[in-house]
């Protein structure tokens, strides 16, 4: 006899994968239950190395399997730029268009009083103990979402000193856009027409 409990629960499972609903669910459970049985360990095991294995970049918070991230520890990278970014998906999404060669920064997440979250709550502390002198541009690439505007004016207040450059990406990114949802052709632009912080809010 069929254990309803255990496919009550793996349903249950399923839809916590973000954008997965019922429907979803029940394709993605008898996909895998048609899964040859070895694929299927295979698979789990995979799942638990990735819990086990796969940690935040002391630095930048990019993901690493051994220490600091490949882009950290890439000297080919240019070293006086570093992109501010809300998620690491953002990070994905900008290194699909191939132009940026710089540093990244992760904030894990945007400022949103709605939400309760504030600037403690974010990665702000260790950006500001990367701007050295090596760095001369600061690229916030946060969405443009309300939120990510009020992150982003935020940044600039904060990290505002003589000879650092402050900028936005700008054109191609329509108002409430997510970076990761962006196609590559507008990030490119984006990139390409990004202003100064001060320039975009004055």
């Amino acid at each position: 006899m069929i254990n309803d409990t255990l496919i009550e629960e793996t349903i249950k499972a399923l839809k916590k994968l973000p954008g997965v609903g019922e429907k979803s669910a029940w394709r993605y459970f008898f996909s895998l239950l048609n899964e040859d049985e070895g694929e299927l360990e295979k698979f789990g095991h995979l799942l638990i190395r990735l819990k086990k294995e796969i940690k935040k970049c002391p630095k930048c918070a990019c993901l690493s399997t051994n220490g600091h991230c490949e882009f950290c520890d890439d000297p080919n990278r240019d070293q006086s730029k570093i992109m501010v970014v809300s998620y690491i998906q953002d990070v994905m999404a900008i290194e699909k268009t191939g132009v940026y060669h710089g540093l990244y920064h992760v904030l894990d997440g945007v400022i949103s009083s709605s939400k309760g979250i504030y600037a403690d709550d974010l990665n702000i502390h260790n950006l500001k103990k990367r701007i050295d002198d090596q760095v001369k541009e600061v690229i916030i690439a946060t969405s443009a979402t309300i939120d990510g505007e009020m992150t982003a004016l935020y940044l600039d207040k904060i990290l505002k000193r003589p000879g650092l450059l402050i900028t936005r990406l700008a054109h191609g990114l329509p108002m409430g856009a997510s970076l990761d949802y962006a196609d590559e052709l507008t990030l490119i632009k984006a990139m390409d027409n990004r202003r100064k912080v001060e320039e975009e809010n004055a």
